[in-house]
């Protein structure tokens, strides 16, 4: 009797394997939320991706209010050529979205984020990278602000585990 390893090496049998990576590109949506990340992801924009798209910061109309779901959200993402795309439409084509924020800076923004996440149920993974200068209370309270919107929440801790994120999970 054969075993399932000589079996499977057959040419009979190897008619049946699948002959591509199981792994398929992922359009993946990369946001600063400060200017300190800003740097970041323009930083890491410049690497070699598959399906990534970065943008450096978000702006949104007045009367789009954190909570508000409804179609009429009006958010706008920058891309790193300078040109404004809008977040809803950017966050309806992605697989999933990326946020990022140096600790201690101001992510208020990403509630406008998950919203547009929400809405079109995507999953949002949040990436908060300490500077030299910040303070254990600081990871903490940035760590506090985004917990309640994302399904991943990860201290990187720095460029190079940002870039190591970004590779995992197919970007």
């Amino acid at each position: 009797m054969l075993s399932e390893s000589t079996r499977m090496s057959s040419a009979q049998e190897a008619a049946y394997r699948i002959q591509y990576p199981n792994s398929k590109k992922r359009a993946v949506k990369v946001i600063a939320l400060d200017k300190m990340s800003a740097r970041i992801v323009d930083e890491v924009s410049r690497m070699e991706w598959n399906g990534a798209t970065f943008f450096t910061s978000l702006s949104f109309a007045a009367k789009s209010k954190p909570g508000d779901t409804s179609e009429g959200m009006q958010a706008w993402l920058e891309d790193l050529a300078g040109k404004t795309q809008d977040l809803v439409t950017e966050v309806e084509n992605a697989d999933f979205v990326v946020v990022i924020t140096a600790a201690g800076e101001d992510a208020r923004a990403v509630s406008v984020i998950a919203d547009a996440c929400a809405l079109h149920n995507k999953t949002l993974v949040g990436l908060v990278v300490p500077q030299s200068q910040t303070s254990d209370e600081q990871v903490t309270h940035s760590l506090n602000h985004l917990r309640p919107f994302t399904r991943m929440l990860v201290v990187a801790s720095g460029i190079d585990y940002v870039e190591a994120m970004l590779h995992a999970l197919r970007a």
